[in-house]
């Protein structure tokens, strides 16, 4: 039997959606051990004055399974 337990992380990146989870994946998984999946529940951007867009904001729940 496992046990999982879930976690919330948020990420940004100057690139897009996808490398700020691909970000908040790797950081997650220097301090988390078997990380098995993750969830976007939120994204969000943030313009700047000329109305070009700064960066990409994701919020994850991240799950992880616990050992024995």
């Amino acid at each position: 039997m496992s046990i999982a337990k879930v976690t919330e992380i948020i990420a940004t990146s100057p690139k897009s959606f996808d490398d700020a989870v691909r970000k908040g994946i790797k950081r997650a998984t220097k301090t988390l051990k078997n990380v098995r999946g993750a969830w976007v529940s939120d994204h969000s951007v943030r313009v700047n004055k000329k109305g070009e867009i700064d960066e990409y904001k994701v919020r994850m729940k991240v799950t992880f399974v616990l050992k024995d």
